[in-house]
């Protein structure tokens, strides 16, 4: 990847820096308080037709399950080293059994998940099959959820917990995927946080007050009312976000256009460090956010922990699913990109 020679110099001159405070990744304590999901990914072997229904029948080889939505963003911070706290709903069921296992496994304090007995853990497993010697194909996506509400007493538990544990984090990471959890009196508890990243899906104004929001283009579009197509626009829609959400900062993610980085009148950008190797964009959002907090906990700059953010997602996005990095892998993408071969 060729990057402008006057942001490599920029680069270059804070290498040191970002270096230092990756090592101190692990120091970082946050609380991540979202909507959890858990993916799952089965797959088979295409055997025939059904004599039932027009429809393939696998014979099962393998079920993999991982964590995603809000709990992609829990792992990502886990695997980069952090002390994490996670606050958030499953299901009565093996589904939420598994995920917080899974987080269990990591070193996650799982203490601040709930059972919601009324509402399943949201699950979004994905069929894929394939014939003898053939590529594995996507076949259908089945998911399970509740448009419900949680009840009140859960709001109010999942309220109590965040104030109580509030203190004892360097940051709290609210990660909104639609599916019930931030209510307004969850937010309220979150936002006592010093330092409050905030990603959500829709309705940015709901966590006003917060310091930073990460939208990606089409979130940011749809909070301002008009598309970005220049650089006009975006510079507009930063400082519009700004007002509207009464943020220290907005960070754009643009995807092969890079992130755009704004805080206060001042506006950065930030090219895309790979677009070549680009295989699925599911879940890079969460390392984005996942790194940034972390660069953030540990003493960086704004701008340089946009660029762990930005640093950490070109890793992920060369795996299917959701995925996680490293550190190690961080620390030599980032030599890379000041020494390409």
């Amino acid at each position: 990847m060729i990057l402008d020679a006057s942001f490599l110099t920029q680069l270059n001159a804070a290498m040191d820096s970002l270096l230092k405070r990756m090592n101190l990744f692990s120091q970082a304590r946050v609380l991540v308080v979202g909507d959890l999901t858990l993916d799952e990914f089965l797959t088979g072997q295409v055997e025939r037709l059904s004599r039932e229904a027009p429809v393939l029948i696998l014979r099962h080889e393998h079920t993999h399950q991982i964590p995603g939505g809000g709990a992609n963003a829990v792992y990502n911070l886990a695997k980069l080293g952090a002390s994490v706290k996670v606050a958030g709903l499953v299901g009565n069921d093996d589904q939420g059994i598994a995920l917080c296992g899974i987080f269990e496994q990591a070193g996650i304090d799982i203490g601040g998940i709930f059972i919601d007995p009324n509402r399943p853990t949201v699950t979004k497993t994905r069929i894929s099959g394939h014939a003898r010697q053939s590529v594995t194909q996507q076949i259908v996506r089945v998911d399970r959820k509740s448009d419900e509400l949680p009840d009140i007493k859960l709001q109010l538990k999942l309220a109590e917990y965040i104030s109580e544990n509030i203190d004892t984090v360097d940051a709290v990471v609210c990660s909104d995927y639609g599916d019930g959890v931030l209510t307004q009196l969850v937010i309220e508890s979150a936002l006592k946080a010093p330092l409050t990243i905030v990603d959500t899906q829709k309705d940015l104004p709901r966590f006003t007050g917060a310091t930073l929001f990460t939208p990606n283009l089409p979130e940011a579009e749809k909070a301002v009312g008009y598309s970005i197509k220049n650089q006009q626009t975006l510079q507009q829609a930063g400082q519009d976000l700004l007002r509207l959400t009464q943020a220290n900062s907005m960070l754009i993610t643009r995807g092969e256009e890079g992130m755009s980085l704004f805080e206060g009148e001042k506006q950065f950008q930030i090219p895309p460090f790979n677009r070549t190797d680009v295989f699925d964009v599911t879940g890079a959002g969460d390392t984005v956010v996942a790194a940034l907090t972390l660069g953030l906990c540990t003493g960086s700059s704004l701008w340089e922990s946009a660029v762990l953010g930005n640093l950490a997602a070109s890793l992920v996005v060369r795996q299917f699913g959701t995925a996680t990095t490293t550190i190690e892998e961080m620390k030599e993408a980032l030599r890379s990109l000041l020494n390409p071969e």
